[in-house]
């Protein structure tokens, strides 16, 4: 069984399925809160994985995982998930919502690590200039990494720029080295 291919149908149903009942973004949200619940608590995983673990806990389980108040068409895909005993492709089926929701519309990730905390005024500045360019929406994230010295590095859409004071000092030690 090829679960890529069932979890991307399954993800494709539920955008058209939230298409149709106007909850595109409220399933966005309630997908992404899920996927990052199944990132930050790995026992979630490992319940759904339980065969002894009763379908209704299950269900609550998930229900709780995205984030109690959820939405009726959140309810009835999780049941339909656990009708037919997929409940293990969530996760997948999670990030391939979540990513078929931003490709339909226009929406970039971006994700800024620096050294020190960057000014709110800097943060939305980087994001209008990546939308300009984009021609759509961006999800900006920013971590603190003080290992980087200075600098920055920008993750956006498969790309990276790496303009860190710890990758300029990698290069020109390399270079030293291989100068020998």
């Amino acid at each position: 069984m090829n679960t890529g291919i069932i979890s991307v149908r399954y993800a494709k149903a539920l955008l058209a399925y939230a298409k149709n009942t106007g909850k595109e973004e409220v399933l966005y949200k309630e997908m992404r809160t899920l996927s990052e619940s199944f990132e930050e608590f790995h026992t979630l995983r490992e319940a759904l994985e339980n065969p002894i673990l009763r379908t209704e806990k299950k269900e609550m389980l998930l229900i709780t995982a995205a984030g109690i108040n959820v939405s009726d068409q959140y309810k009835r895909f999780i049941q339909l998930v656990l009708k037919n005993k997929r409940e293990t492709m969530l996760p997948l089926i999670s990030l391939i919502y979540i990513n078929l929701y931003r490709k339909d519309k226009n929406i970039y990730t971006a994700k800024l690590i620096t050294a020190t905390r960057v000014d709110k005024e800097i943060e939305e500045r980087i994001a209008r200039i990546i939308e300009s360019k984009t021609k759509g929406t961006v999800e900006f994230q920013t971590k603190e990494k003080p290992e980087i010295i200075g600098g920055f590095v920008l993750f956006m859409s498969g790309y990276r720029a790496d303009a860190s004071v710890v990758s300029q000092l990698n290069r020109i030690r390399k270079q030293l080295i291989e100068d020998k």
